[in-house]
């Protein structure tokens, strides 16, 4: 697997690039966000709506408070940074312990129901539909309609992803 490389440059980025860079780590997800969790209600609402049904929840792709490696107490913080709030611990609670891990886990949550949405609405095959098996639905559209099924693909007819009997 190739690696982003960024460790390898951090400690030669002038000072002023690090505290220019820091805001732009926080603003896409401020102004995504609320974006997102809107799309996130309105495609959960569609898929409830065309019969959809155990769609697993946003808290499955959010971690447990509990699996996190520090408690609060005990949460590690740089001594020697030219950052100066990375010396805090709240700063380092609320990056590790809510930031990243609930915004990842909303755009999980989303993709995931994106992936149920095309698995449902698409069951034509391309190079990454393989990728949306976590979005596997029992059948698709076209599947529950026999006599429109005959117009796909043999492939795209018995393909698990959407069609959970394989005929």
């Amino acid at each position: 697997m190739d690696r982003v490389r960024i460790g390898c440059n951090y400690v030669r980025q002038p000072f002023w690039k690090v505290i220019l860079g820091v805001p732009l780590i926080y603003l896409p997800i401020i102004t995504t966000v609320p974006f997102m969790i809107i799309g996130v209600f309105l495609i959960k609402t569609h898929l409830r709506y065309v019969g959809g049904m155990d769609i697993r929840s946003y808290w499955d792709f959010a971690p447990t408070w509990i699996s996190h490696r520090y408690r609060n107490s005990e949460q590690p913080v740089l001594d020697t940074t030219r950052f100066r709030p990375a010396r805090y611990r709240f700063f380092w609670i609320f990056n590790c312990k809510l930031y990243c891990p609930l915004s990842v886990a909303l755009f999980r949550y989303a993709a995931y129901l994106v992936m149920i949405v095309e698995n449902w609405w698409c069951p034509f095959a391309h190079s990454q539909k393989q990728e949306y098996a976590e979005g596997a639905v029992d059948s698709s559209f076209w599947h529950v309609f026999p006599e429109d099924m005959e117009k796909l693909h043999p492939d795209d007819k018995k393909n698990s992803i959407w069609n959970e009997k394989g005929e």
